[in-house]
């Protein structure tokens, strides 16, 4: 039985209005985490001069500018327009890294670990890719669908040559629900632990994997499964909760050819 992390998180409206500071301060802490002006200008100049602009030329003036934003940046990077970039300091980019139009990365709640893609990490269009209370990491060669939600509260980790297939959302949290004088909303929230997929792994459109969840290596997720307990390497899981309906059997492509037609 996996035990209740907590995870006290100061909820937005105060981020955004409860402070003493003022409305400059905090739009630096919420957008960048410093208080920096020099910061600030640089980021604030680099959106407005390449945050958007299309086409080839958009491709190089973020190649050349966003990178001194991030914590590391490997070469061949390619960042599409219309990027939210929170905390682009908690960063780290490896080699060949492409992110393509209107991603959201944002690690303003992933800690020391941050948000980290190794070499030829591939985002695509629309994803959100979030540190709320806990680090990202995505492993080499990971491709992850249009429309992908990654919302780290305990931590998420996604190994190499992982498959995501468009619309899936993993991790996220819980709420307490013991008081019913308090809305949801105020009675705090929990994590049943880190999110990992292991390597090679295959997730189909739309599935769902919970917080404190293991997917182990090779593993097939079916599309619009929910994913709600560990699953052993090679296995291949189905359904809403998701159930191991066999496990992959280590044969060629021909042979699953002939299988696939009764001829096996």
């Amino acid at each position: 039985m996996k035990k209740d992390i907590p995870t006290p998180k100061q909820a937005l409206h105060e981020q955004l209005h409860g402070s003493n500071t003022s409305l400059l301060q905090r739009y630096c802490l919420k957008t960048l985490g410093s208080r920096s002006f020099f910061t600030l200008l640089y980021y604030e100049i680099a959106l407005l001069l390449c945050g958007n602009v299309a086409g080839g030329l958009g491709y190089l003036l973020r190649k050349l500018v966003f990178p001194r934003l991030f914590k590391q940046s490997g070469h061949g990077l390619i960042l599409g327009k219309g990027l939210i970039l929170r905390h682009p300091g908690k960063m780290s980019f490896g080699k060949r890294v492409a992110i393509d139009d209107y991603a959201m990365l944002d690690a303003s709640g992933s800690g020391e670990g941050g948000i980290t893609f190794g070499d030829d990490v591939i985002i695509s269009r629309n994803c959100i890719i979030q540190g709320k209370t806990g680090p990202v990491h995505i492993g080499n060669r990971a491709d992850i669908g249009c429309n992908v939600v990654l919302s780290s509260v305990a931590g998420i980790t996604i190994g190499k040559a992982v498959l995501i297939a468009g619309n899936c959302y993993l991790g996220g949290g819980r709420y307490y629900l013991n008081r019913l004088d308090q809305a949801i909303m105020d009675q705090g929230g929990f994590s049943r632990g880190p999110l990992s997929i292991g390597d090679g792994a295959w997730l189909g459109a739309g599935a769902v994997v919970l917080d404190g969840v293991q997917i182990g290596k090779g593993c097939v997720v079916g599309a619009g499964s929910v994913v709600t307990r560990d699953l052993p390497d090679y296995s291949i899981a189905l359904g809403v909760p998701a159930q191991v309906v066999r496990m992959r059997a280590g044969v060629s492509p021909e042979q699953h050819d002939k299988r696939e037609d009764g001829n096996g």
